[in-house]
């Protein structure tokens, strides 16, 4: 339990929820809504009571209903009213609530319980696109203003991995290997932020294609040994924060080099990485850069 993060600064909530501190200030003063606390120091701090509260309200409020309405509900109520907006509106409108409120208490239960309501009547590429990639994207932003830390991050891109290793099974399962195009999937040496990546792999296999994910940390020379093997090779890669001791247009270059000259195989690439490229670099013509995974989908 003394992993279990408990006390929020306003700055915390905000991020959580999207609702500014200022306007967080003038809920709490007008309409009384929450009640902090304070340290030993006389710093003001929010429990998980009322972050969670929080989040309800913002689910309300962004549903129309208007802030002095929400006021006058009582915490019973308020949870009646969440309901009727959920069952109107889809479970998919508090999916996000519950998920991030199981990363931060390390809840395994809670995120089986949200992922078991949201499969029931959708899709798997559905809350992998609606509802996991925003999830990510706002860990992501919450990690780098410290609201949570990398064990929260790690807890929670952990168990949707699982779902995805689940997911990839079935489909391996079905054994739909169609295509002559063999696509490689991998990660730089130290690159350890392979979700964007297994869910490519996802749906590369689920469209009939062959898929053979390599993983993390690959070093280049190790590519040539598909090529020994296979022909007509699509590798793919993800770049998050590597490569670190080198630029992006060096890492291309040396795939380029080593890989795919004097080939006709190419190399996809995505990640966050790409938006530290110089604009006057040309890239190599065996090599086509996608801003997210997928952008890179609808071309496959």
């Amino acid at each position: 339990m003394n992993n279990i993060k408990t006390e929020f600064t306003i700055k915390d909530l905000e991020n959580f929820s999207g609702i500014k501190a200022h306007t967080i200030r003038i809920w709490e003063k007008r309409y009384n809504l929450f009640e902090p606390q304070r340290t030993d120091s006389n710093i003001r701090y929010y429990n998980i009571d009322n972050l969670k509260k929080l989040l309800n309200v913002t689910l309300l409020y962004n549903n129309g209903v208007k802030i002095s309405k929400i006021a006058d509900l009582s915490k019973s109520k308020m949870e009646i009213k969440v309901k009727e907006i959920v069952f109107k509106e889809g479970f998919e409108s508090s999916a996000l609530n519950s998920f991030k409120l199981a990363m931060l208490n390390f809840d395994e239960p809670l995120f089986n319980q949200t992922y078991n309501s949201l499969i029931s009547h959708s899709s798997f590429r559905t809350i992998f696109t609606k509802i996991f990639l925003p999830f990510l994207s706002e860990i992501g932003v919450l990690w780098m203003v410290n609201s949570i830390t990398p064990a929260h991050e790690h807890f929670i891109t952990n168990l949707i991995k699982q779902k995805l290793y689940l997911n990839i099974e079935k489909l391996q399962l079905l054994n739909m290997n169609a295509s002559t195009e063999k696509y490689v999937l991998f990660l730089p040496l130290n690159e350890i932020h392979e979700l964007g990546l297994l869910y490519l792999h996802f749906e590369l296999l689920f469209q009939g294609k062959h898929s053979i994910y390599l993983g993390q940390s690959v070093p280049i020379e190790n590519l040539n040994d598909l090529q020994n093997i296979y022909k007509d090779v699509c590798f793919v890669t993800h770049l998050t924060v590597e490569p670190s001791k080198t630029t992006t247009e060096d890492y291309l270059d040396e795939v380029y080099n080593k890989v795919l000259k004097n080939t006709t195989n190419k190399l996809l690439v995505t990640g966050f990485k790409l938006q530290q490229i110089q604009e006057n670099y040309k890239v190599p013509t065996q090599i086509a850069l996608f801003t997210s995974p997928l952008e890179l989908l609808n071309i496959l």
